[in-house]
């Protein structure tokens, strides 16, 4: 089961994704971690990541693909996995799509976690009124709706271009955490008897 979760920021794509890791037997991969191993590996596409990265650029689409790519085969990915943080947006959606193609496989799933920006920065003033003010740097209301912004530019549009492959499913992500996950898992099991079908 190949999956990727969708949704704005503080929606609780990170705590279903682990959710449904632990559930299936998949793996979590994160791009950030993946660019990181890479580097640390020394692989042909690491050492790419590691120059530009080193210049303060940002890591072409391409690159991060490869690396995906590369991580992908590995055999605790077997079973599937879970993309965390990538796609962000339709080019990568698209390079991620022939990628996949190019190994004979395709996603199964794309889950988007709907969260109204009102209730996130809510939930968001509450934690840091909670924590008082302890909690992440950039876990406060200002710094959320910049992240809300650049969201709803770059990423919300995966929205439309999923919808329109046929694979993605919205689950209310304002529900209590459990009927969240419950949600999921039945969204993941329709998905399986289509498959299979």
């Amino acid at each position: 089961m190949k999956l990727i979760f969708l949704g704005p920021p503080g929606a609780g794509k990170g705590t279903q994704a682990e959710r449904i890791q632990a559930a299936h037997g998949l793996v979590q991969l994160s791009t950030g971690d993946m660019l990181r191993a890479a580097v640390a590996a020394g692989t042909e596409v690491g050492k790419q990541a590691e120059a530009l990265m080193a210049r303060g650029d940002l890591v072409p689409d391409e690159v991060v693909v490869g690396i995906i790519a590369d991580r992908t085969e590995q055999p605790d990915c077997s079973n599937g996995y879970i993309l965390d943080g990538f796609p962000r947006n339709v080019a990568q959606a698209e390079a991620l799509d022939k990628m996949l193609a190019s190994h004979g496989a395709k996603l199964d799933a794309v889950i988007e976690l709907g969260v109204e920006d009102s209730i996130l920065l809510a939930r968001i003033e509450k934690r840091a009124a909670e924590t008082n003010g302890s909690a992440r740097a950039d876990d406060n209301a200002e710094a959320l709706k910049k992240r809300l912004a650049v969201y709803h530019e770059q990423t919300a549009p995966l929205i439309g271009y999923y919808k329109n492959v046929g694979i993605l499913t919205t689950v209310d992500g304002m529900k209590e955490m459990d009927e969240v996950t419950a949600e999921i898992e039945a969204a993941l099991e329709l998905k399986e008897k289509d498959n299979a079908s």
